[in-house]
Protein backbone atom coordinates (compact mmCIF):
# COMPACT_ATOMS: atom_id res chain seq x y z
CA UNK A 1 0.00 0.00 0.00
CA UNK A 2 1.15 3.35 -0.89
CA UNK A 3 2.00 6.38 1.20
CA UNK A 4 -0.98 7.83 -0.66
CA UNK A 5 -3.16 5.52 -0.24
CA UNK A 6 -2.34 4.96 3.70
CA UNK A 7 -3.31 8.47 3.81
CA UNK A 8 -6.88 7.94 2.49
CA UNK A 9 -7.63 5.21 5.02
CA UNK A 10 -10.86 6.62 7.25
CA UNK A 11 -11.41 9.54 5.52
CA UNK A 12 -14.74 10.77 4.98
CA UNK A 13 -15.26 11.65 1.56
CA UNK A 14 -19.21 13.41 1.96
CA UNK A 15 -21.88 12.06 -0.09
CA UNK A 16 -25.21 13.69 -0.45
CA UNK A 17 -26.51 15.87 2.44
CA UNK A 18 -25.44 13.63 5.35
CA UNK A 19 -23.97 10.17 3.81
CA UNK A 20 -20.25 9.28 3.35
CA UNK A 21 -17.30 6.99 2.27
CA UNK A 22 -14.73 5.69 3.76
CA UNK A 23 -12.09 3.37 3.06
CA UNK A 24 -11.38 1.37 5.51
CA UNK A 25 -8.70 -1.31 3.88
CA UNK A 26 -7.04 -2.66 0.57
CA UNK A 27 -5.78 -5.70 -0.25
CA UNK A 28 -3.23 -5.52 -3.48
CA UNK A 29 -2.31 -3.34 -5.63
CA UNK A 30 -1.44 -3.37 -9.52
CA UNK A 31 1.22 -5.08 -8.91
CA UNK A 32 -0.87 -7.90 -7.22
CA UNK A 33 -2.88 -8.24 -10.74
CA UNK A 34 0.30 -8.92 -11.77
CA UNK A 35 2.06 -11.13 -9.65
CA UNK A 36 -1.23 -13.49 -10.00
CA UNK A 37 -1.11 -13.15 -13.86
CA UNK A 38 2.14 -14.75 -13.44
CA UNK A 39 1.45 -17.43 -10.63
CA UNK A 40 5.03 -16.93 -9.75
CA UNK A 41 7.88 -14.66 -10.57
CA UNK A 42 10.77 -13.13 -9.21
CA UNK A 43 10.64 -9.65 -7.97
CA UNK A 44 12.23 -7.62 -10.29
CA UNK A 45 12.53 -9.67 -13.11
CA UNK A 46 9.87 -7.45 -15.45
CA UNK A 47 10.21 -3.96 -16.60
CA UNK A 48 7.43 -1.72 -15.45
CA UNK A 49 6.07 -0.92 -18.31
CA UNK A 50 5.34 -4.79 -18.78
CA UNK A 51 3.33 -5.06 -16.53
CA UNK A 52 1.27 -2.11 -17.04
CA UNK A 53 0.72 -3.83 -20.82
CA UNK A 54 0.33 -6.80 -18.82
CA UNK A 55 -2.23 -5.70 -16.85
CA UNK A 56 -4.41 -3.68 -19.84
CA UNK A 57 -4.07 -7.09 -21.88
CA UNK A 58 -5.63 -8.90 -18.80
CA UNK A 59 -8.44 -6.31 -19.00
CA UNK A 60 -8.90 -5.82 -22.81
CA UNK A 61 -9.56 -9.53 -23.07
CA UNK A 62 -11.69 -9.85 -20.08
CA UNK A 63 -9.17 -12.32 -18.30
CA UNK A 64 -10.16 -11.15 -15.15
CA UNK A 65 -9.51 -13.52 -12.45
CA UNK A 66 -6.48 -11.52 -11.65
CA UNK A 67 -8.43 -8.58 -10.42
CA UNK A 68 -10.39 -10.61 -8.05
CA UNK A 69 -6.87 -10.57 -6.23
CA UNK A 70 -7.57 -7.16 -4.51
CA UNK A 71 -9.75 -6.28 -2.58
CA UNK A 72 -11.64 -3.00 -1.32
CA UNK A 73 -13.42 -2.82 2.16
CA UNK A 74 -15.39 0.81 2.58
CA UNK A 75 -17.57 2.20 5.15
CA UNK A 76 -20.70 3.56 3.35
CA UNK A 77 -23.14 5.72 4.90
CA UNK A 78 -26.33 6.07 2.79
CA UNK A 79 -30.29 6.69 2.38
CA UNK A 80 -31.96 3.15 2.52
CA UNK A 81 -33.46 3.88 -0.93
CA UNK A 82 -29.83 3.94 -2.57
CA UNK A 83 -28.45 0.76 -0.40
CA UNK A 84 -31.80 -1.24 -2.07
CA UNK A 85 -30.39 -0.33 -5.32
CA UNK A 86 -26.65 -1.00 -4.27
CA UNK A 87 -27.24 -4.44 -2.39
CA UNK A 88 -28.44 -6.15 -6.16
CA UNK A 89 -24.62 -6.14 -6.49
CA UNK A 90 -24.52 -9.51 -5.49
CA UNK A 91 -21.12 -9.94 -5.52
CA UNK A 92 -19.96 -8.60 -1.95
CA UNK A 93 -19.41 -9.00 1.20
CA UNK A 94 -22.23 -6.66 3.14
CA UNK A 95 -22.69 -6.20 6.85
CA UNK A 96 -25.38 -3.42 7.91
CA UNK A 97 -26.53 -1.10 10.82
CA UNK A 98 -29.63 -3.26 11.94
CA UNK A 99 -32.56 -1.33 13.28
CA UNK A 100 -33.23 -4.38 15.13
CA UNK A 101 -30.53 -4.11 17.64
CA UNK A 102 -29.93 -0.23 17.36
CA UNK A 103 -32.06 2.87 17.55
CA UNK A 104 -32.38 4.41 13.83
CA UNK A 105 -31.37 7.67 13.57
CA UNK A 106 -32.98 10.94 13.45
CA UNK A 107 -30.96 11.50 9.78
CA UNK A 108 -32.81 11.86 6.35
CA UNK A 109 -32.36 12.26 2.92
CA UNK A 110 -33.45 15.40 1.30
CA UNK A 111 -32.39 16.69 -2.31
CA UNK A 112 -30.49 19.33 -3.29
CA UNK A 113 -33.51 22.17 -5.14
CA UNK A 114 -31.82 21.31 -8.47
CA UNK A 115 -32.41 17.61 -8.23
CA UNK A 116 -36.51 17.81 -7.65
CA UNK A 117 -37.29 17.05 -11.08
CA UNK A 118 -40.41 15.64 -12.91
CA UNK A 119 -40.52 12.29 -14.40
CA UNK A 120 -38.74 12.37 -17.80
CA UNK A 121 -40.80 11.57 -20.64
CA UNK A 122 -38.44 9.55 -22.27
CA UNK A 123 -36.75 7.50 -19.72
CA UNK A 124 -39.08 5.51 -16.99
CA UNK A 125 -37.19 5.12 -14.12
CA UNK A 126 -35.39 8.34 -14.65
CA UNK A 127 -35.93 12.08 -14.26
CA UNK A 128 -36.17 15.08 -16.25
CA UNK A 129 -32.80 17.38 -17.22
CA UNK A 130 -35.04 20.34 -16.05
CA UNK A 131 -35.22 21.07 -12.16
CA UNK A 132 -38.63 22.71 -11.27
CA UNK A 133 -38.75 26.19 -10.20
CA UNK A 134 -37.39 26.76 -7.28
CA UNK A 135 -39.97 28.07 -5.09
CA UNK A 136 -42.14 24.27 -6.13
CA UNK A 137 -38.79 22.85 -5.47
CA UNK A 138 -38.71 24.22 -1.78
CA UNK A 139 -41.85 23.41 -1.28
CA UNK A 140 -41.54 20.18 -2.00
CA UNK A 141 -38.65 19.18 -0.27
CA UNK A 142 -40.29 20.98 2.39
CA UNK A 143 -43.27 18.68 2.98
CA UNK A 144 -40.48 16.10 2.54
CA UNK A 145 -38.80 16.78 5.98
CA UNK A 146 -42.02 17.38 7.56
CA UNK A 147 -42.98 13.88 6.58
CA UNK A 148 -39.72 12.81 8.11
CA UNK A 149 -39.80 14.59 10.86
CA UNK A 150 -43.53 13.20 11.70
CA UNK A 151 -42.79 9.86 11.34
CA UNK A 152 -39.25 9.70 13.12
CA UNK A 153 -41.12 11.19 15.85
CA UNK A 154 -44.11 8.71 15.42
CA UNK A 155 -40.82 5.81 15.80
CA UNK A 156 -39.95 8.08 19.09
CA UNK A 157 -43.29 6.95 20.18
CA UNK A 158 -43.24 3.78 19.44
CA UNK A 159 -39.73 3.44 21.37
CA UNK A 160 -41.01 5.35 24.81
CA UNK A 161 -44.24 2.54 24.75
CA UNK A 162 -41.70 -0.27 24.90
CA UNK A 163 -42.45 -1.53 21.17
CA UNK A 164 -39.89 -3.68 19.74
CA UNK A 165 -37.50 -2.40 17.57
CA UNK A 166 -37.98 -4.39 15.09
CA UNK A 167 -41.54 -3.31 15.01
CA UNK A 168 -41.24 0.47 15.99
CA UNK A 169 -38.95 0.87 12.37
CA UNK A 170 -41.11 -0.17 10.16
CA UNK A 171 -42.94 3.13 9.49
CA UNK A 172 -39.76 4.55 8.69
CA UNK A 173 -39.40 6.07 4.93
CA UNK A 174 -37.03 4.61 2.43
CA UNK A 175 -34.78 8.45 3.27
CA UNK A 176 -33.58 7.27 6.35
CA UNK A 177 -29.69 6.82 6.37
CA UNK A 178 -28.12 3.46 7.21
CA UNK A 179 -24.92 1.91 6.91
CA UNK A 180 -22.65 -0.56 5.92
CA UNK A 181 -19.13 -2.27 5.23
CA UNK A 182 -18.77 -3.53 2.22
CA UNK A 183 -15.94 -5.74 1.12
CA UNK A 184 -15.80 -6.31 -3.03
CA UNK A 185 -12.55 -7.62 -4.99
CA UNK A 186 -11.39 -5.43 -7.71
CA UNK A 187 -13.16 -7.06 -10.70
CA UNK A 188 -16.60 -6.87 -9.33
CA UNK A 189 -15.97 -3.47 -8.41
CA UNK A 190 -15.11 -2.17 -11.62
CA UNK A 191 -18.52 -4.05 -12.80
CA UNK A 192 -20.41 -1.80 -10.30
CA UNK A 193 -18.09 0.93 -11.48
CA UNK A 194 -19.42 0.75 -14.96
CA UNK A 195 -22.86 0.50 -13.95
CA UNK A 196 -22.91 3.26 -10.90
CA UNK A 197 -20.85 6.30 -12.62
CA UNK A 198 -22.24 5.94 -15.66
CA UNK A 199 -24.57 9.04 -16.70
CA UNK A 200 -27.67 7.47 -16.90
CA UNK A 201 -27.63 6.06 -13.07
CA UNK A 202 -29.42 7.56 -10.28
CA UNK A 203 -28.00 10.91 -9.27
CA UNK A 204 -27.69 10.00 -5.63
CA UNK A 205 -25.64 6.66 -6.49
CA UNK A 206 -24.09 8.05 -9.08
CA UNK A 207 -22.43 10.23 -6.37
CA UNK A 208 -21.29 7.46 -4.39
CA UNK A 209 -19.61 6.09 -7.23
CA UNK A 210 -17.86 8.90 -8.24
CA UNK A 211 -16.28 9.12 -4.83
CA UNK A 212 -15.17 5.28 -4.71
CA UNK A 213 -13.68 5.72 -8.07
CA UNK A 214 -11.10 8.38 -6.83
CA UNK A 215 -10.17 6.02 -4.21
CA UNK A 216 -9.84 2.87 -6.61
CA UNK A 217 -7.80 5.34 -8.70
CA UNK A 218 -5.40 5.74 -5.82
CA UNK A 219 -4.93 2.46 -4.70
CA UNK A 220 -4.75 1.05 -8.35
CA UNK A 221 -3.78 3.36 -10.95
CA UNK A 222 -2.78 1.39 -14.03
CA UNK A 223 -5.56 -0.83 -13.54
CA UNK A 224 -8.29 2.05 -13.29
CA UNK A 225 -6.91 3.27 -16.58
CA UNK A 226 -7.32 0.18 -18.66
CA UNK A 227 -10.95 0.39 -16.61
CA UNK A 228 -11.89 3.57 -18.42
CA UNK A 229 -10.42 2.15 -21.70
CA UNK A 230 -11.60 -0.85 -21.91
CA UNK A 231 -14.73 -0.76 -20.07
CA UNK A 232 -16.02 2.20 -18.72
CA UNK A 233 -15.48 4.22 -22.12
CA UNK A 234 -15.61 1.56 -24.46
CA UNK A 235 -18.43 0.50 -26.82
CA UNK A 236 -19.88 -2.70 -28.16
CA UNK A 237 -21.12 -3.37 -31.74
CA UNK A 238 -23.89 -5.59 -32.43
CA UNK A 239 -22.96 -7.62 -36.00
CA UNK A 240 -25.88 -5.82 -37.95
CA UNK A 241 -24.04 -2.59 -36.49
CA UNK A 242 -20.63 -3.85 -37.54
CA UNK A 243 -22.25 -4.55 -41.49
CA UNK A 244 -23.44 -0.68 -40.89
CA UNK A 245 -20.05 0.15 -40.08
CA UNK A 246 -18.55 -1.41 -42.61
CA UNK A 247 -21.52 0.68 -45.32
CA UNK A 248 -20.23 3.69 -43.61
CA UNK A 249 -16.12 3.80 -43.53
CA UNK A 250 -14.60 4.38 -47.06
CA UNK A 251 -12.13 2.47 -46.33
CA UNK A 252 -10.37 -0.17 -43.64
CA UNK A 253 -6.69 1.10 -44.07
CA UNK A 254 -5.11 2.97 -41.55
CA UNK A 255 -2.53 5.45 -41.28
CA UNK A 256 0.39 4.06 -38.69
CA UNK A 257 0.73 7.29 -37.57
CA UNK A 258 -2.69 7.90 -36.71
CA UNK A 259 -2.84 4.93 -34.46
CA UNK A 260 -0.05 6.08 -32.84
CA UNK A 261 -1.57 9.70 -32.06
CA UNK A 262 -4.35 7.47 -30.85
CA UNK A 263 -2.08 5.98 -28.63
CA UNK A 264 -2.37 2.48 -29.97
CA UNK A 265 0.92 0.49 -30.00
CA UNK A 266 2.50 -2.74 -30.28
CA UNK A 267 0.00 -5.89 -29.50
CA UNK A 268 -2.28 -3.32 -29.00
CA UNK A 269 -2.56 -1.25 -32.45
CA UNK A 270 -2.51 -5.05 -33.92
CA UNK A 271 -5.54 -5.96 -32.25
CA UNK A 272 -7.13 -3.06 -33.71
CA UNK A 273 -6.37 -3.89 -37.21
CA UNK A 274 -7.35 -7.39 -37.04
CA UNK A 275 -10.56 -6.09 -35.84
CA UNK A 276 -11.36 -3.63 -38.90
CA UNK A 277 -10.07 -6.77 -41.35
CA UNK A 278 -12.82 -8.42 -39.78
CA UNK A 279 -15.16 -6.02 -40.89
CA UNK A 280 -13.84 -6.27 -44.48
CA UNK A 281 -14.73 -9.46 -44.61
CA UNK A 282 -18.35 -8.70 -43.41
Amino acid sequence: MTEQVQELIGKEFPCLDKGFVRLIDVMGDDAAIVQAARVSYGAGTKKINEDVGLIRYLLRHLHTTPFEMVEFKFHVKLPIFVARQWIRHRTANVNEYSGRYSEMKDEFYVPAIDQVRAQSATNKQGRAEEAFDPAVADRIRTGMFETQSRLYGEYQDLLNADLAREIARINLPVSNYTEWYWKVDLHNLFHFLKLRIDPHAQYEIRVYGEAMAQLVKAAVPVAYEAFEDYILHARRFSRRERAALKALLPSTSVDPAVLEAAGLKGREAQEFLAKLDELAEL
